[in-house]
């Protein structure tokens, strides 16, 4: 069973590494994309959601700002 548990450990490292090279080269795509389409579900919704959208812009740049190692993330 630990052989298993360290190769889990080692392919959630994996992931977590290959992810932090694409938000460090792509971070700014990464967070337009989500916006957009939180703009357009809140387009859709009526504005019935905003406040819950505009959680996932702010966590979604908070996320890349950890990922992409910005120790210094702007204010939401």
């Amino acid at each position: 069973m630990s052989d298993f548990i360290d190769k889990a450990k080692d392919a959630v490292g994996d992931v977590v590494d290959k992810a932090q090279d694409v938000v460090k080269d792509h971070g700014d795509k990464v967070t337009g994309a989500v916006d957009k389409a939180t703009d357009v579900v809140d387009d859709k919704t009526g504005g019935k959601a905003s406040e819950h959208l505009q959680k996932v812009d702010d966590l979604t740049e908070k996320a890349v700002d950890k990922l992409g190692g910005d120790d210094d993330p702007a204010p939401a």
